[in-house]
């Protein structure tokens, strides 16, 4: 049963919310987010796109997470990650509760330490915003990447791409630049399929102390952020080449075995003529490989090929 303060609040909060319509300006398609093996991919249509979180982190200098971990241990740096993570899921469908006006509560304890975050944000963050066009949006740029965006809305008569962020203490600017490379990203999605003019973005922190921070990217800023994307999304494209390029090796090389394995087992049973089995055995890399496979089964082979090419009994 809710308590009387429960009730206020809640009744606080749906009022508080009725300031923020809903526009249907734009008619959103939907995609399935997929985890793969640590990499997120979204499937837009039948096109599987990798998310831009992935690209991102995927290109980062990690060299401060492993510091990080080095100095705090790995079990630690587990639990606050997890921790983190956790808790901001949570923050967010707070989030998304209030803007869509769809109820959830969390009573968990976690549930309870992201709730006050959550309304901190919706206090100083979402009140400048008039009426909002999709929350959790799938966004993609067809054959590039895809992701999910928090917000889209009506922000100070600006077009703007939001995203929620919790952490566990305030943010520098010079810290957040995957933030904003990641505001670049949606807004590029948005603008060319929905033909729209995303003029900014808007980067809502809270801590679990509730200090509530704000950073916004507009012009020039946006517009090289976009750039800056752009060179990072090369280098996943290049490295993803390797990746591949490298597999395809492996399966050259294991093409190569299957091919060497069933040769050896023809000539081994004399089912090729002398003269074909010496041009086989000219190729260095099939006679190690059958040198290999039956270094101890040479008896068993035709003794003619044992002293023609002086296979010795082992």
């Amino acid at each position: 049963m809710m308590s009387d303060k429960d009730i206020e609040e809640f009744h606080s909060l749906e009022k508080q919310m009725r300031r923020i319509k809903k526009s249907n300006k734009y008619n959103y398609i939907e995609g399935k987010r997929i985890d793969d093996h640590g990499s997120r991919i979204y499937d837009i249509n039948g096109a599987r796109l990798p998310s831009v979180t992935t690209i991102l982190g995927k290109t980062k200098d990690q060299k401060f997470l492993r510091d990080w971990k080095a100095k705090v241990g790995e079990a630690e740096a587990e639990r606050i990650k997890n921790l983190s993570s956790n808790r901001g899921t949570s923050m967010h469908k707070f989030l998304e509760s209030y803007i869509t006006g769809v109820g959830y509560d969390d009573l968990t304890e976690l549930g309870q330490a992201a709730k006050p975050m959550a309304k901190k944000i919706t206090e100083m963050g979402l009140a400048p915003v008039e009426e909002y066009y999709g929350s959790e949006v799938t966004l993609h740029y067809p054959g590039l990447y895809a992701g999910s965006t928090d917000l889209v809305c009506l922000h100070n008569g600006l077009e703007t791409i939001v995203d929620f962020k919790q952490s566990n203490r305030p943010k520098r600017e010079e810290w957040i630049e995957d933030y904003f490379l990641q505001i670049a990203a949606y807004a590029m999605a948005h603008d060319y399929v929905y033909k729209s003019q995303i003029k900014q973005g808007v980067i809502m922190v809270c801590t679990p102390d509730l200090y509530y921070q704000e950073f916004k990217i507009q012009g020039a800023d946006l517009r090289s952020y976009k750039h800056q994307f752009l060179k990072r999304l090369d280098m996943y494209n290049e490295l993803k080449f390797d990746e591949k390029e490298k597999v395809e090796i492996n399966k050259e090389e294991l093409s190569e075995e299957f091919k060497f394995d069933k040769l050896a087992v023809q000539v081994r049973n004399g089912e090729i003529p002398p003269d074909d089995v010496e041009t086989h055995f000219m190729n260095q890399t099939f006679l190690r490989y059958f040198r290999k496979k039956y270094r101890k089964e040479l008896l068993g082979m035709s003794p003619d090929y044992v002293k023609k090419y002086g296979y010795k009994k082992t």
